[in-house]
């Protein structure tokens, strides 16, 4: 018989909402949390479809098909991807980016999505790879009684994890901020730290005077790696040759704020602008408008669990499409579109014919909520299983290969010689690109915003003053004047 599992709900509407931190669904006025609304996230952080001509390019340009994350929308949206792709048909040189936030030593299958595709990416394009532990940040989110140390360790055990995706140690690099940054990659990340100011990051991110500063200075620092010069030791010390190569970012959309601001940043420095492809969520088991959490059991496969807990969670949690009887769902069938196994078979099942049939078997009723429910553990415990096999073969010395700082290997050729041809424009790290117009347009209009408020603040203030000198009897010249002068500080 058809099993289906009520949709998590909300006590009040609410939009949704989605940034690094936190991820949520629309909340309708019956409490009913909605899916995540990609196409309006796309317009609200102003980036551009992945469409079917350009996927024809890549696949043109690179003779490889679209990884199935790509002919599936799963990575649906991009910002100049073009640029990579015209980097790579000339044959110039570019790397790939990408992190993970180790807040504990265990992983669940929605991490592995963006390493996956980063790892095929990282073959097809054969370039540098280097990959961001960002332990400093899970210290700075944690509660009060956590320690540094945690965060290492839960970092460490994460790279193993990433290691098990099958990435190739001659083009790859893994650090840990509190590891790695010094150096020239602290010295970006000052550089960047410097043309951030605190309205901007309070407009991208939404801190308010809550914030602690560390969680406000990390943008710079999540930002750093998007720099080839950050990275001295794996592509030379030379900044007018570095300057030039630009990167590929592969992230879930969640992190597009930081990037937002990067590529702003990229422009006042004369560094290349990163480019950037992003992922949908998968949903957690309890459907729709949410996301997995390792903490939580019930909404969470994790790349560790066996057979029997793939299975029994999937059984237990898994949001079902479909009807409430088996009368019903044969005579109406179910939905796909909201079907956690379906979509989860969506992310990893390879054959696009199979899933296409068992699209239409569930939707037409033939298929059954348990028999798909099965075909989805199946696959999920096929990807476990070999990732776990993997797993077990990474030990601490093959993790410290992965995170010695060396030159890597891109297309037969080391990375610390690569870019030496294209270098032309000489960086100083203080000239802001006179090209970037839309840049220009934006700090003027943040100038202008940030006016309008300091001038209300004067207003305010003068209003103040005018009345404690109305009060005490002081004339009010001298009390406008004392305003005045605390504003502008001492001569």
């Amino acid at each position: 018989m058809a099993e289906a599992t009520e949709a998590p709900t909300a006590p009040a509407a609410q939009e949704q909402n989605v940034n690094p931190w936190s991820v949520s669904g629309e909340v309708d006025k019956d409490g009913k949390v909605k899916p995540i609304n990609y196409d309006k996230l796309v317009d609200q952080f102003g980036t551009k479809l992945i469409d079917e001509a350009l996927l024809e390019r890549f696949e043109r340009v690179t003779g490889h098909k679209p990884h199935r994350f790509l002919r599936r929308k799963i990575v649906f949206s991009h910002r100049d991807l073009e640029v990579i792709l015209d980097k790579y048909e000339k044959k110039e040189p570019f790397f790939i980016y990408t992190g993970r936030g180790p807040s504990s030593t265990v992983m669940h299958i929605g991490h592995m999505v963006p390493f996956e595709l980063t790892k095929w990416l990282s073959d097809v394009f054969e370039v540098p790879l280097v990959v961001m532990l960002t332990d400093d940040e899970k210290y700075l989110i944690a509660k009060s009684d956590r320690e540094i140390d945690e965060f290492e360790h839960f970092g460490r055990e994460n790279a193993k994890d990433i290691i098990a995706c099958g990435f190739d140690p001659e083009r790859t690099f893994i650090f840990s901020d509190y590891g790695y940054m010094g150096g020239e990659f602290y010295k970006n990340v000052t550089r960047i730290a410097k043309r951030i100011n605190r309205s901007t990051a309070d407009a991208c991110f939404g801190f308010d005077t809550s914030t602690n500063i560390g969680k406000i200075h990390f943008a710079a620092i999540q930002a750093a790696p998007s720099f080839a010069s950050s990275f001295p030791e794996v592509f030379g010390s030379d900044r007018t040759r570095t300057s030039n190569i630009p990167c590929l970012i592969p992230c879930a959309i969640d992190q597009d704020p930081y990037f937002r601001l990067t590529r702003d940043v990229a422009s006042q420095l004369r560094y290349a602008k990163p480019s950037l492809i992003h992922a949908r969520f998968l949903d957690a088991l309890q459907g729709p408008g949410s996301k997995m959490s390792a903490s939580i059991e019930a909404s969470a496969i994790l790349v560790g669990d066996t057979p029997k807990q793939i299975l029994k969670k999937i059984n237990l949690y898994a949001f079902s499409g479909g009807q409430p009887t088996l009368e019903e769902h044969r005579e109406k069938g179910g939905d796909p579109e909201v079907d956690v196994p379906f979509q989860y078979l969506k992310f990893f099942l390879e054959d696009d014919e199979e899933l296409e049939q068992i699209r239409q078997d569930y939707r037409s009723g033939k298929m059954l909520t348990g028999e798909i429910k099965k075909r989805c553990a199946d696959e999920v415990t096929k990807f476990c299983l070999a990732f776990q096999e993997r797993r077990a073969k990474v030990t601490d010395e093959v993790l410290d290969r992965y995170m010695v700082p060396r030159p890597l290997i891109c297309r037969g050729i080391s990375s610390d010689t690569l870019g030496a041809k294209t270098a032309e424009t000489k960086v100083t790290g203080d000239v802001k690109d006179p090209n970037s117009k839309n840049q220009a347009k934006k700090m003027e209009k943040l100038r202008l915003a940030q006016e309008k408020k300091a001038q209300k603040a004067r207003e305010k203030e003068l209003a103040k003053a005018a009345a404690a000198a109305a009060g005490s009897g002081e004339p009010e010249t001298v009390a406008l004047r004392t305003v005045a002068t605390s504003e502008t500080g001492p001569n």
